[in-house]
């Protein structure tokens, strides 16, 4: 489990991290989203013990990772920039990690090769950006880490090699129990792989919940009303729209919930519509003045 609580980081007067608490249960994969400068690539650094925070706790399995080589040694992360020494090959750099890193597995390395099809001897600096993404998953997991961290993970990869790389790390979560923490603005992937959301801004955590709950607690309705038809009073709409008759609002609480209020204004029309992760992002952010503004030229 990761347990980032009460953590502020301040950088040159600048609050980066603003009191931000959040829980990665075991075993979880975890989507980490918000809008650039949230603080998401900044409270990665800090959970993987590149950074040190000024205030708060960052526990790993009840364990403080800064400076904690112990616990570091369970951890593996890919940033959106990956780095590897310049002349290394992927050959190079996989008996580099297997001497640093003790779960290191030449065995799962070997299985995964027909999975990624690259050229052991071609130096990293020559690998495009997308083929050193594969390098780099391809020597992470093999590190049998029990917590992952990945930052932009599958950008710059085709969509055959996205959906490879996802496949290793759900089997990888299923069979180990792997950690992952992943932040990505693919939303559209986060919603097919995560079972937990947190969504930040200005360094804060506006919402920790379970993806199935978060999908629960959020309603898109689209509903036409009789002539002289109102909205009913006491809904929590976060957004609205019309096309002639036709209503979508976008209302905070449960289908059943909600469409029994609606019901109360006699609706000529109403469907309940499935609401995307990439729309609960939208509209969540919306409250923080982040919405999608109409300009007119």
């Amino acid at each position: 489990m990761i347990e980032v609580k009460n953590v502020t980081k301040t950088f040159d007067g600048f609050k980066a991290l603003n009191d931000l608490t959040l829980t990665v249960p075991t075993g979880a994969i975890y989507g980490l989203v918000g809008p650039n400068g949230a603080g998401k690539s900044t409270i990665i650094r800090h959970v993987t013990g590149i950074l040190r925070q000024d205030s708060g706790e960052i526990l790993i399995d009840g364990n403080p990772v800064y400076e904690n080589p112990a616990v570091k040694s369970n951890i593996a992360y890919i940033p959106d920039d990956v780095f590897f020494f310049t002349q290394a090959t992927i050959g190079d750099m996989m008996k580099f990690y297997r001497g640093v890193f003790p779960n290191f597995s030449t065995e799962r390395y070997e299985k995964l090769r027909k999975a990624f099809d690259l050229n052991e001897k071609a130096k990293m600096r020559s690998l495009s950006k997308g083929m050193q993404k594969q390098a780099a998953f391809w020597l992470t997991v093999c590190m049998c880490p029990k917590v992952l961290v990945l930052d932009e993970p599958v950008d710059g990869l085709d969509p055959v090699m996205r959906r490879q790389v996802w496949s290793i790390l759900m089997s990888d979560v299923a069979e180990n129990g792997t950690t992952v923490l992943v932040s990505s603005h693919n939303l559209r992937e986060l919603e097919d792989v995560c079972d937990h959301v947190g969504i930040m801004s200005e360094g804060r955590l506006l919402l920790e919940q379970s993806l199935s709950d978060l999908q629960e607690n959020i309603s898109k309705v689209q509903l036409a009303l009789p002539d002289g038809g109102v909205l009913p009073e006491g809904l929590s709409i976060l957004h609205k729209s019309s096309t002639g008759r036709l209503q979508t609002i976008i209302v905070r609480g449960g289908a059943e919930e909600v469409t029994n209020k609606l019901a109360t204004c006699s609706p000529l029309f109403m469907d309940v519509i499935p609401l995307t992760l990439e729309e609960i992002f939208i509209y969540e952010l919306g409250g923080e003045h982040y919405e999608v503004k109409d300009i007119v030229f």
